[in-house]
């Protein structure tokens, strides 16, 4: 309790006492001894719903072979959308609460936590109990016969499906609304944004939550009676175990990630938090290029993983202050390579290993290292570049301070069509008007600044995109080449002035 700040205490309170009031009125319904009353249905729903629960807290029960948990929280919502359907809305929020307060709670304290989830699941089913009366739902699964309606014990569908719907969207309002308070008071985000995003991502997930309740209702009141309506939830938990396979899989894979990143700034430690931001920037320019969610997921893999080949360069030549010798410059253009090496057997990475060789190519041809010009170089090298080249611009080095967004924008507006792909600028444009850009500090010499200092990317140089660095020969065909240690490279030698990389400020101080 005692992390919980007052504010947020204050508001479990008041959920507790509208929690109460949606109960209380359950002792005005029939007896335990009556057989029409409620109460069989409530011990039956109330007694599932907690066994449910209950296999998240067992130590054998709530693990799969790996060890983790197989089912979260809200998996089993249908069975108190079944209450709703079923019961009185008093007796419906009844069926909640022991489950809730012997569910599985993640953080401490515990206890709280456990009322809190108690309270909000209490009101939120007497919400959806109450919008499917309001329709007429126990009409329209049989329970009475009316004008316009089938006989009694005959489901009236598709009408069923109405007040079904009705009660979902209550039960997803209700829990949206809550859940936004909490954030505001005990996580104290802005009052602006604590919904946001909240009840369009509940929409779909409560939909499936009431068909499945619909149904188990519908058995429930068949001949067959309540015992069939338990084999809904065997393909459910089935469904929520391959679910949760599904985020233990992701899991692993950010995980595999975050020991990259980690590696990369262990051994660079002036750039840290710039892969990180590139992943943001690449993200941002997916989004305006109407990319879907998986490939967005993979190309800001790419963004956060396009330096992982640094691991390969020796330490020296990363962390040197003065001017680079071509000989170290021919070693830190290898990185790409290195990187595609380190990245070959993570199969999900797909895209995003292209996107690591190859995001020091450019557009006119002249990049590293196999000199890919145009649409011959990958989709997701021609993102990350412009993402990598705009976040070295906006962050502060221990050799020059950030540039501003506009005059990083206007470099990379300079550069499209030569050094980056005039789409992928645009698209970082227009994200940059829509979501705006937080500049970082980057160099650990600052001392300060929101994230922790950092360090000079190669390609962080005046003109920043800039760096004519050295190019490969390119391939006849537009697929790009496999790595090759050996592979020929052009003897280009970098112009002089802004485009020479350096790890001092440039001269006239040019970006």
């Amino acid at each position: 309790m005692n992390a919980i700040p007052g504010a947020a205490r204050a508001y479990i309170c008041c959920a507790v006492l509208g929690a109460l009031a949606c109960v209380l009125p359950v002792s005005a319904l029939p007896g335990p001894l009556d057989p029409d009353g409620p109460w069989p249905a409530v011990l039956l729903l109330g007694t599932l719903y907690a066994l449910c629960e209950a296999p998240a807290r067992c130590r054998f029960l709530g693990r799969s072979v790996r060890g983790s948990v197989p089912v979260t929280a809200g998996s089993f919502f249908p069975v108190l959308l079944t209450a709703a359907f079923l019961l009185p809305p008093a007796a419906a929020a009844l069926v909640a609460v022991p489950g809730a307060l012997c569910g599985r709670v993640a953080q401490r304290p515990a206890g709280i936590r456990r009322v809190w989830r108690a309270a909000q699941l209490a009101i939120a089913t007497w919400a959806a109990a109450q919008a499917h009366r309001l329709l007429d739902g126990p009409a329209a699964l049989g329970g009475t016969a009316h004008p316009g309606h089938a006989a009694p014990g005959i489901p009236d569908f598709p009408y069923a499906l109405l007040p079904a719907g009705a009660g979902a969207l209550a039960f997803c309002l209700v829990l949206s609304a809550l859940d936004g308070g909490v954030f505001v008071t005990a996580e104290r985000q802005p009052v602006r944004t604590a919904w946001r995003g909240l009840l369009g991502r509940s929409l779909a997930p409560y939909g499936a939550h009431a068909l499945a309740g619909l149904m188990m209702a519908v058995l429930w009141r068949s001949p067959y009676g309540p015992l069939s309506a338990l084999f809904v939830l065997l393909p459910m938990y089935i469904s929520c175990w391959v679910f949760a396979q599904y985020h233990r899989e992701r899991a692993a894979h950010q995980a595999t990630i975050r020991a990259l990143v980690q590696a990369v700034d262990l051994k660079d430690r002036y750039t840290r938090g710039h892969s990180e931001r590139v992943g943001r920037a690449s993200a941002m320019i997916a989004r305006e290029l109407g990319m879907d969610g998986e490939r967005l997921e993979v190309l800001r893999f790419a963004g956060i993983l396009h330096d992982v080949g640094k691991l390969g360069v020796p330490t020296r030549v990363l962390r040197k202050d003065g001017p680079l010798t071509p000989q170290e410059r021919r070693v830190i253009e290898l990185h790409p390579e290195y990187g595609h090496e380190i990245v070959r057997g993570i199969g999900f990475l797909g895209e995003a290993r292209l996107a690591i060789l190859h995001h020091h190519e450019r557009i006119d041809g002249s990049g590293y290292p196999y000199g890919l010009a145009g649409a011959e170089i990958p989709e997701f090298a021609r993102v990350v570049a412009v993402a990598d080249a705009f976040d070295a611009m906006t962050s502060t080095r221990s050799y020059r301070r950030a540039r501003p967004v506009a005059t990083a924008v206007a470099e990379l507006r300079r550069c499209a069509g030569t050094q980056f792909d005039p789409r992928m600028v645009r698209a970082l444009v227009r994200a940059l008007d829509r979501y705006g850009w937080q500049t970082a500090v980057t160099s650990d010499e600052t001392g300060s600044g929101p994230e922790p200092p950092p360090h000079p990317p190669l390609e962080a140089t005046p003109a920043v995109a800039a760096g004519a660095l050295l190019g490969a020969p390119r391939k006849a065909s537009g697929a790009p080449a496999a790595p090759r240690r050996d592979a020929p490279r052009k003897n280009v030698q970098p112009p002089p002035g802004p485009d020479t990389l350096r790890r001092t400020p440039p001269p006239g101080g040019r970006l």
